[in-house]
C-alpha cells in the first residue's frame, strides 16, 4: 500500500536489512510549478540543482527531521523559469528533504528491479487476500474494543485463527 511509503517505515526496513517493496505514491505538485523531482539532489555537496542549473543550499533542519534547501533570491529574480518554479514574493525556492530520504529512495528503486516486480505481483495473492479474509470472515472491519492493547489482542487472535485455518487446510490436503 502506498500509504506505507514514509521515511520512518523505509528507515526501519533498511535497519532490519529487509528488501522492501512498497507501491508508488502519486505525487501531486502545485499546478504550474516544477515538481520536486525536477530538482536534482547532489549528495556529495548536500545541495539541490534547479532546472536552470542554479544551486539551492542547505539552510536548516526542523524538529521533524526535514532539511530545508533555499535558492538565492538575487539569482531567482532574473531567472527565466521563475513563474514555473515558485510563487514566493521573495523570489526564493525552498525544497525540503527528510534526513532519512535516502532510505525512501532505496525502497522506491527496489520496486523497479526484477525481484521487486515479482514480489509486488505476489502482494494481491498473499497479503491483500489475507486482509480481505480478516475483514469479511473474522470481523476485523471494526474493532469491538477501544485502546491499543485491546485492538492488538483482537488482531492477534484473528491472525491466530487464520493461521489455524491454513494449518488445517494444509493437513487435510496432505492426508
Amino acid at each position: 500500500d502506498s500509504g506505507y511509503l514514509t521515511t520512518p517505515i523505509c528507515k526501519g526496513l533498511s535497519d532490519r536489512h529487509i528488501f522492501g517493496v512498497i507501491a508508488h505514491r502519486r505525487y501531486h505538485p502545485t499546478r504550474g510549478l516544477f515538481p520536486k523531482w525536477k530538482f536534482q539532489y547532489d549528495s556529495e555537496q548536500d545541495r539541490y540543482i534547479c532546472p536552470n542549473q542554479q544551486t539551492l543550499t542547505y539552510s536548516t533542519t526542523d524538529r521533524k527531521g526535514y532539511r530545508s534547501y533555499k535558492s538565492s533570491p538575487e539569482t531567482c529574480s532574473s531567472c527565466p523559469f521563475l513563474e514555473n518554479c515558485t510563487k514566493s514574493k521573495k523570489y526564493q525556492k525552498v525544497i525540503t528533504r527528510h534526513v532519512w530520504e535516502d532510505h525512501k529512495e532505496k525502497i522506491r528503486q527496489n520496486r523497479l528491479t526484477v525481484s521487486g516486480k515479482n514480489l509486488y505481483k505476489k502482494r494481491k495473492e498473499k497479503i491483500e487476500r489475507s486482509f480481505a479474509d480478516s475483514k469479511q470472515l473474522h470481523g476485523l472491519r471494526y474493532c469491538r474494543l477501544r485502546g491499543k492493547r485491546n485492538v492488538s489482542e483482537q488482531v492477534l487472535l484473528t491472525a491466530a485463527c487464520q493461521n489455524m485455518k491454513k494449518i488445517a487446510t494444509y493437513l487435510a490436503k496432505r492426508s
